[in-house]
């Protein structure tokens, strides 16, 4: 399904029922966001895991703009600000009320950030795998000069320096550091999941690279003005989003909850599916 917002299209899909049956009743369960990180991928690699979400929730999956099955627009507009905009635009258009944001990656960035500047719009605020400003990058870089191989330094420095002239080059760098990303990394099923997704290099390059925007925003003047409890998932060998990025952003948002997932790199619905909606479903349930 595509919703017109804005001065894009955004791609939107759609698991799980808005009202269950109660008895006598019809009870509305509450509307999720699943935003995906990148930049330059697609909602696809939540599917079907976040399936486990529709137990207890109703989950709406959209693609950013300039990525995956949305629009592709103005390139200069493919940014983090406008991001936030469109998903507030989003749930209007589909006449939610306050939802449960859950933002992985760079989709986490983009939670924090409309939570922070539209605090009635969000009832309960998960922030998977993420960071708060573009030091997760002079980090990562470090990180990788410790445990990465001759041939995922090679790739990475396509990332820092926005390289990327194919969607087949996007790939096999996804291919190459799959064991970083996931501890346990399954070769054949992380191809199935390549082979579904859309991936838009230059919405990568342009937010990496050295005049990127990742690599001056900083959203921690804003955590304080997040009203949503807050649960907030790192993995312990992440490598891109290590998990003193969570732990700061933990330390800003008032009331917040943390739980670093010993066993998990960045892909905690990879290395720990269970582990991750059941602390997501508890949460939601309160």
């Amino acid at each position: 399904m595509r919703a017109a917002i804005r001065d894009t299209e955004i791609y939107f899909d759609i698991d799980g029922p808005g009202l269950v049956p109660d008895g006598l009743v019809m009870r509305e369960r509450p509307v999720a966001f699943a935003i995906h990180g990148g930049p330059g991928g697609d909602h696809s690699g939540f599917k079907p895991g976040y399936a486990a979400l529709t137990t207890a929730m109703q989950v709406v999956y959209f693609d950013h703009r300039g990525q995956g099955r949305s629009a592709r627009g103005n390139p200069g507009r493919w940014t983090l600000d406008e991001n936030v905009e469109d998903m507030e635009g989003l749930r209007r258009h589909l006449g939610c009320g306050p939802i449960v944001s859950i933002g992985t990656s760079y989709g986490g960035m983009v939670a924090m950030a409309h939570a922070a500047r539209y605090p009635d719009s969000v009832s309960h605020l998960v922030l998977v795998v993420t960071a708060s400003h573009g030091g997760f990058i002079p980090r990562a870089q470090q990180i990788l000069a410790e445990r990465g191989t001759a041939e995922q330094q090679a790739l990475c420095a396509k990332v820092w320096s926005g390289g990327f002239e194919s969607e087949a080059e996007l790939k096999q760098y996804y291919r190459v550091m799959g064991p970083l990303y996931a501890a346990r990394h399954d070769p054949a099923r992380a191809e199935d999941g390549l082979a579904r997704a859309i991936h838009s290099p230059e919405a990568l390059n342009r937010a990496f690279r050295p005049d990127g925007f990742l690599r001056r925003f900083d959203l921690r003047p804003e955590l304080s003005r997040i009203t949503a409890p807050t649960l907030i998932l790192a993995g312990r060998k992440d490598w891109i989003c290590p998990p003193e990025f969570s732990a700061e952003i933990h330390a800003l948002i008032p009331g917040s909850h943390l739980m670093v997932v010993e066993e998990s790199s960045h892909s905690i619905r990879v290395d720990a599916p269970d582990r991750l909606f059941g602390a997501i479903l508890d949460f939601v349930a309160g």
